[in-house]
């Protein structure tokens, strides 16, 4: 009988094989000792980052627990409560060399709204031509152009709001972007930050938790 010797192994009436990319049971005395050497190194990667992200997904949730059960307990003092989670602020240790700081970032999407934005801004793109600068229309093409994820260019879209142009169309369709806006959800952050002195820059300890 063929000893099991690799986890992933199949057993089939007492004999062992490895599944394929195709689905199919190689017997495993056929696979090369090599092939065997990467697939086990693969496998224990994969499993201790699993650990990992269960243990940065379970850090996340308590730390955001504590916050929120500090900020209860201090609400208390001044006989009050607090009303849902709370978020963008920091917390610094008593001697100055440690802190944490909680940040809600809001997530939001756009309505059919753009399309009536981008209609009007067309419109004064076009009988500007003569007179408009290039650095608009780049401006434009830059805030509805579609990025690799599928969605519209954000950071360069909400820079329209801020171009001083009184014309009553573009003023329209900066009203038509606002009212587009749709918030979809939230995201909570937690950084850590620490110094050796009071007086010394913060460095920050990296955990990626965002993704957690």
């Amino acid at each position: 009988m063929t000893e099991k010797r690799h986890p992933a192994a199949v057993d089939v009436g007492g004999a062992f094989y490895l599944r394929d990319a195709k689905g199919n049971l190689v017997p495993l005395e056929l696979v090369k000792p090599a092939d065997l050497l990467v697939d086990e190194v693969v496998r224990g990667l994969l499993q201790r980052a699993r650990e990992h992200h269960a243990a940065i997904g379970a850090f996340k949730a308590d730390t955001f627990d504590q916050v929120q059960a500090l900020l209860e307990l201090l609400a208390q003092q001044y006989g009050t409560t607090i009303g849902g989670k709370k978020g963008n602020l920091t917390l610094t240790t008593f001697d100055g060399c440690e802190r944490v700081t909680v940040q809600v970032s809001d997530q939001f999407d756009f309505g059919p709204e753009l399309h009536i934005a981008k209609t009007l801004i067309d419109e004064c793109l076009t009988e500007w031509s003569s007179t408009g600068g290039p650095e608009l229309r780049a401006i434009v093409n830059r805030a509805f152009s579609v990025e690799k994820e599928g969605q519209i260019n954000r950071s360069a879209l909400l820079m329209l709001l801020h171009v001083n142009i009184t014309d009553a169309r573009w003023l329209a369709a900066m009203d038509a972007i606002r009212a587009s806006m749709r918030v979809t959800g939230s995201r909570e952050y937690a950084r850590f930050y620490d110094r050796p002195a009071g007086t010394a820059a913060w460095k920050g300890v990296t955990i990626d938790m965002a993704s957690a």
